[in-house]
């Protein structure tokens, strides 16, 4: 087994890390903050065109699209680096991930021109209307009901957990258009423009922080949207909706374990440091213990995404996606909570000590903790993909 890549493949990454290191805004041009996973201030507008425009925005797809016909070992090597070296690629990230492959693959030409390209410009956002009060994790229970009444349809219904969509300026919106047939088969897919009267978006506090918000909820009252709008063929959105999410979690198991690997990293360095209170976390034998098998385990997720990305290049399935996204979100979840129960009375208090920041990162670990469910709900949930794994990996029957 060979673990290194070619030469060929080593130069395209230093030209990529070259071009990184001569046109990343410095940091003084990044004070305006992003507010949630739809806003763009102005800096990053300019950054995700200064990418597309080189080619290094998307590297895979072809240059009219903000990529270089870059080869599928080309591209890991790109999101390996943009995981070490955490490059923000885009700040509408279900935009630029989710929403416009999936206008690419099944949207017409006009609405490729209207709406793919200036998402990846970085000229217009999305956010993604999957999720309702009643059907989370069972997209299919969908009940936000869209009427095609001559050559426009009439939405009416409630979007929940909908990121960024008090900054969005248009909604990937799935709906049903069918409540006659069975519920996989009366689903379509409508683009909605956020400004059109009707729509009312609230957004949701964070747990973490009440002052930040990127989840929300968003009503629909009879909100009017051109029948061109439609994406794919009408009450065919189900397998646009298995598409938009294999989009996302495509090379999404690279920043989860570079992500684990950091936090190990940092870990070992803070635990052999005494805290505000004298004591070290190096010398607690529990935690050394989680910590040793939270490495291995780390380790073994990485080289299984490898394994998985192999078969994927050689045009081969690979199961592998499903139990990445399962492993990688619940250790997270577990080291995050270790952490946390090993710093005992320090975690009560998130400005006593800096032994619960982790080097460059100012979030607590027990703020991380709190966050990290929302990994294994994202993309996903892990029950969902404990069901997956069941059925379709291992073939055990349903229920």
């Amino acid at each position: 087994m060979r673990l290194s890549y070619d030469e060929a493949t080593e130069a395209f990454r230093a030209e990529f890390v070259d071009w990184v290191e001569h046109n990343l805004p410095p940091a003084e041009e990044r004070t305006e903050p992003v507010l949630s996973s739809a806003h763009l201030p102005d800096w990053a507008r300019a950054w995700q065109r200064r990418m597309f425009d080189a080619g290094w925005l998307v590297p895979g797809w072809p240059p009219e699209y903000g990529g270089r016909n870059a080869t599928p070992v080309q591209q890991l090597v790109y999101f390996e680096e943009i995981a070490r070296r955490q490059i923000p690629r885009g700040f509408n990230p279900q935009g630029l991930s989710i929403i416009t492959p999936s206008i690419l693959d099944f949207g017409t030409d006009e609405q490729k021109q209207r709406y793919a390209l200036p998402t990846l410009r970085g000229e217009i956002s999305f956010c993604l209307g999957m999720s309702e009060p009643d059907a989370g994790s069972d997209l299919a229970g969908l009940r936000t009901r869209a009427e095609l009444q001559g050559d426009q349809f009439v939405v009416n219904g409630q979007k929940v957990w909908t990121s960024g969509a008090h900054h969005a300026d248009y909604c990937f919106c799935f709906v049903r258009t069918n409540p006659d047939v069975p519920k996989h088969q009366g689903i379509s897919v409508l683009i909605i423009d956020m400004s059109t009267p009707g729509i009312s978006v609230r957004p949701l506090a964070m747990l973490t922080d009440p002052n930040e918000a990127d989840f929300n909820e968003v009503f629909f009252t009879d909100v009017v949207v051109p029948a061109e709008n439609l994406v794919g063929e009408l009450n065919h959105g189900w397998s646009i909706a298995g598409g938009s999410l294999a989009h996302e979690r495509g090379m999404l198991w690279i920043s989860s374990a570079t992500a684990l690997e950091r936090d190990i990293d940092q870990l070992i360095q803070t635990a052999i440091r005494p805290g505000a209170d004298g004591r070290r976390l190096a010398d607690d034998p529990v935690f050394s213990s989680g910590l040793a098998r939270a490495y291995m385990e780390a380790q073994a997720m990485k080289f299984m995404g490898y394994r998985g990305f192999a078969k994927f290049a050689r045009g081969m399935e690979s199961p592998e996606h499903s139990i990445l996204k399962l492993y990688g979100s619940e250790l997270g979840r577990r080291l995050a909570l270790e952490t946390t129960e090993a710093l005992w009375p320090l975690s009560l208090d998130l400005d006593a000590a800096p032994l619960t920041v982790h080097g460059d990162d100012p979030t607590p670990w027990p703020t991380k903790y709190l966050i990290s469910f929302a990994n294994t709900i994202a993309g996903g949930t892990s029950e969902i993909q404990h069901n997956i794994i069941a059925e379709r990996i291992l073939g055990l029957p349903r229920r």
